[in-house]
C-alpha cells in the first residue's frame, strides 16, 4: 500500500501514459486514491463522487455561473421564481427549485402550499386567451382563479365555444354590410 504524498508516473501504477500521479486522501471522505498532477498542482483535492456532491451543493441558486436573479421564463412562457430550499413555499417547487409565479402568487394569498391537483386559471381578463402577456400576469384576483382539474376542463371549453362564436358572429356582421350594400344598390336603377 502506498504512502499518502507518494508520486509515481501513471505507467507504474497501471494507467495509460507518463503522467504523474500522488496518492492522496479525498478532503470529503478521506478515501485514498491516485489523483493525476498537472505543474505540481492536484488535479483534484476529492474523489469522484464527493466533487460531484460538493458541485451540487455548492454551485447552485445564487452561487451557480448561470444565475440571473431568479426568474425565467418557461419553454410555454409562463414566468418561473426560485426558491432557497428554506422557504415555505418550496415544497411546490420542482426538482430544478423553481415553482410557477402564477402558482405562488395563488399560494401566497392563501397562506398554503397549492396541492398538486389545484389548478391556477388566468381568466384573460386583459390581455387575449394564450398569449404571453396573458401568461405573464400574474395579477390575483383579477387575472387569476384557483380551481380544480375538471372545472378547468369546462372553463377552456366554454372559453373555447365563446372564441368561435365571436368569430362567427364577426363573419355574420361582415355579410350583413354586404348584403345591406346590395340592396342599396338595386334600389337605385342604372340609367
Amino acid at each position: 500500500m502506498p504512502e499518502i504524498g507518494e508520486i509515481k508516473k501513471g505507467n507504474e501504477i497501471g494507467y495509460v501514459g507518463r503522467k504523474h500521479f500522488i496518492w492522496h486522501a479525498c478532503e470529503g471522505c478521506g478515501k485514498c486514491s491516485w489523483v493525476q498532477i498537472t505543474r505540481g498542482i492536484l488535479v483534484s483535492h476529492r474523489c469522484r463522487s464527493c466533487a460531484g456532491k460538493h458541485r451540487v451543493t455548492t454551485y447552485r441558486g445564487e452561487n451557480s455561473w448561470l444565475w440571473k436573479g431568479g426568474r425565467t421564463i418557461s419553454q410555454k412562457g409562463y414566468l418561473m421564481i426560485y426558491l432557497q430550499p428554506d422557504d415555505f413555499f418550496y415544497k411546490m417547487a420542482s426538482r430544478s427549485g423553481y415553482v410557477f409565479e402564477h402558482r405562488l402568487v395563488v399560494a401566497k394569498a392563501l397562506g398554503r402550499n397549492l396541492h398538486s391537483w389545484e389548478i391556477v386559471h388566468h381568466k384573460h381578463d386583459k390581455y387575449p386567451a394564450g398569449s404571453v402577456e396573458d401568461k405573464q400576469d400574474n395579477r390575483y384576483p383579477e387575472n387569476l382563479q384557483l380551481v380544480s382539474d375538471d372545472r378547468h376542463k369546462q372553463i377552456t371549453i366554454l372559453e373555447g365555444m365563446i372564441k368561435n362564436l365571436q368569430k362567427r358572429v364577426t363573419l355574420l356582421e361582415a355579410e350583413n354590410i354586404l348584403l345591406k350594400e346590395q340592396i342599396s344598390l338595386s334600389e337605385y336603377p342604372k340609367s
